[in-house]
């Protein structure tokens, strides 16, 4: 273990770590070649001198390309790490260099977009306008793994517990209930009190199947005594629900905070509909022996500021 150590704090090169990197990517030397820049033959002999540093076997050879080992695995997964910290502090430094506060790489889930995370990136850059900050939507399947190599320096999001794990560490900021939602002209718009029995007809946009809302909202059917529906799109993102509910005619299943904003631009109606169900909260997940950055806890700040008024606005009257 102590070679390893030796390894991994003295004798790996930047150059190592990029062909690593890419030879996991594109699984073959010829494509990892081109993409250094470089001869298929350099590659090769650079590959033989990571494995003799770690005296490991990284990646099998074969006619049909090359696959990592059970060690490769794990060094090219260190090797993305420390690249995204390479290059976050190179921007970093650049961004002050030229007059700028520093960049602020965040993972996003639609529960906690519009009503969290851009009214905390407005007040974010109002105090520091220059600071950039970069958001990349998607769910937990998606964001943990960039979270887990670097490329994202905390997620907001539901606070799923199947994707609980002790390298990360979460925080809890307020409750968030789920609401349906329709088209305007939608005939369920229309509707005094629209029934389950009617919604389990309808074609719905809902979360993936592993969301613990998905799951719960299947279960809500199960009670009525329903099948849940089988015309059914599957998304996380904010932009393909609110398309297909508004061009397809979807019902869609949203979190009320994301309901809310809908129907105050006008894009959606919030059906009069109670959707009994309990969730895990919003939150904030960060990785525990992560990088922090000054702007970085700012943003922080400005969240969890902005989720005491979410907060409040989803207590009970």
């Amino acid at each position: 273990m102590s070679d390893i150590d030796r390894v991994l704090r003295s004798n790996l090169k930047l150059k190592h770590l990029q062909l690593v990197v890419a030879l996991d990517e594109f699984r073959h030397l010829g494509r990892a070649a081109e993409f250094l820049s470089l001869t298929q033959p350099a590659v090769s002999k650079s590959l033989v001198e990571i494995e003799r540093l770690f005296g490991l076997d990284l990646f099998v050879r074969s006619t049909r390309g090359t696959e990592p080992t059970a060690y490769g695995e794990k060094v090219a997964r260190f090797a993305r790490a420390v690249l995204a910290d390479y290059d976050r502090t190179r921007e970093d430094i650049a961004m002050v260099a030229s007059g700028g506060a520093g960049r602020i790489r965040v993972g996003a889930m639609v529960v906690a977009t519009p009503t969290l995370l851009v009214p905390a990136v407005e007040q974010l850059k109002r105090e520091s306008p220059h600071t950039a900050v970069s958001v990349e939507e998607g769910d937990l399947s998606r964001l943990l793994p960039r979270l887990r190599v670097g490329e994202l320096d905390f997620i907001v999001g539901r606070l799923e517990p199947g994707y609980s794990a002790p390298d990360l560490e979460t925080e809890a900021l307020y409750p968030e209930p789920m609401a349906v939602v329709v088209a305007p002209g939608h005939a369920l718009a229309e509707a005094a009190a629209p029934g389950w029995a009617e919604l389990a007809a309808a074609p719905w946009v809902v979360p993936p199947a592993w969301a613990s809302s998905r799951i719960k909202l299947n279960q809500i059917f199960y009670r009525h005594g329903l099948q849940p529906p089988a015309d059914i799109v599957e998304s996380a993102s904010f932009l393909v629900t609110l398309n297909f509910v508004r061009q397809r005619g979807c019902v869609g299943f949203v979190a009320r905070g994301v309901a809310e904003h809908l129907r105050h631009q006008g894009l959606a109606v919030v059906l009069p509909l109670a959707v009994p169900i309990e969730l895990p909260p919003v939150g904030i997940i960060q990785l525990r022996n992560g990088l922090r950055t000054p702007a970085g806890e700012r943003l922080l700040a400005a969240l969890r500021g902005r989720a005491a008024l979410c907060a409040a606005a989803s207590a009970p009257p």
